[in-house]
This record gives C-alpha cells, sequence and structure tokens, in this order.
C-alpha cells in the first residue's frame, strides 16, 4: 500500500525542468540585483553624490588623484534627484519584469517561457553593439549566458509547439 501511494505522489509531482529552474534562479538573481540598484538610487535622494562617492573611493582606498576616480567624480555631478528616481524606477520595473520570467520559468508557464525569450532576444543587439563597442570578459560572459538560454527555450518551446501538433493530428478514439 505504501508503496502504491509513492508512485502515485511522484505521479502527481513531476520533476521541474533543472535548466528552466537554473534560468528562474538567474532571473531572480537579476531581479534582486535591480531592487538594490533601485533601493541605492532612491537612498541617494537629496544627498551630495560627489560627497558620497569621494567617501566611497576612500574607504575603498582609490587614489584621490587617479584618472578613474576624477571621472566618476566629474560624472556625478551631473546625476540630480530628478535622473536619481527616473533610474530608480527603471530598476524596480525591470527587477518586476525579471522577477516574473523566474516565476513563470519555475513554474514552467509558457507565458514566463515567450517572455523571458523575448526580452532575452530584444536585448541581444545592444548586448553585441557593446561588446563591438568596448568589449569585456563580462559583457562576452553575459552575452554567452544570454544566448544560452535564448537557444534552450527556443529548443523548450519548439518541442512543445511540436507536442500539441502531434496531440491535434492524432485520430479520435472511436467509442
Amino acid at each position: 500500500m505504501m508503496a502504491a501511494s509513492t508512485t502515485q505522489t511522484r505521479a502527481v509531482h513531476k520533476q521541474h525542468n533543472r535548466w528552466l529552474l537554473l534560468i528562474a534562479i538567474y532571473k531572480a538573481m537579476e531581479a534582486a540585483l535591480f531592487v538594490a540598484l533601485g533601493v541605492g538610487a532612491l537612498h541617494l535622494l537629496h544627498r551630495d553624490i560627489d560627497d558620497v562617492l569621494a567617501a566611497v573611493a576612500y574607504h575603498l582606498r582609490f587614489n584621490p588623484e587617479s584618472r578613474f576616480v576624477n571621472f566618476v567624480l566629474d560624472k556625478a555631478s551631473l546625476i540630480n534627484d530628478p535622473m536619481l528616481r527616473r533610474i530608480g524606477v527603471v530598476a524596480f520595473s525591470y527587477a518586476a519584469v525579471a522577477l516574473a520570467e523566474g516565476v513563470g520559468l519555475f513554474l514552467e508557464k509558457a507565458w514566463g517561457e515567450y517572455l523571458t525569450l523575448f526580452i532575452t532576444a530584444s536585448f541581444m543587439p545592444w548586448e553585441i553593439f557593446e561588446i563591438f563597442h568596448k568589449p569585456t570578459w563580462f559583457r562576452i560572459c553575459l552575452l554567452i549566458i544570454n544566448a544560452l538560454v535564448l537557444l534552450y527555450l527556443s529548443k523548450v518551446v519548439t518541442e512543445r509547439l511540436r507536442h500539441r501538433r502531434a496531440i491535434m493530428q492524432e485520430p479520435a478514439p472511436e467509442g
């Protein structure tokens, strides 16, 4: 009796597709990163960003006279409160989309796969442009990861469509 219930439980609880689960975790981490970015942008509201960045550079023991530190501090003077609000809104919006992608993939819903396919494909040209503009290992790795995600999800969606077509083309049982 116990063995039969275990078999039934396994039949009811289908195993997660481990690759979709891995992509869902990646999307959840991406969402967490953008939430942190949004919180950071809103945390800087009504503050002197030059002073904050100078303090960060000091604590990280950067050379205060380096070109990099001076470049960052010069560009920081261009950031104001309305821009920080826009950065926060965009970051939280993208975090919500990434979280939706992750939940849809975790639940193995077709809408999650299509949403992830669409968004990943839409960012690929920008990522390629950025690599040609200034290639870095981080950008190249990000492009490779997103290309693998795109290829795998394309395969999953194609297999699902083939399975649906096969079911629709089966003759109805005579009864």
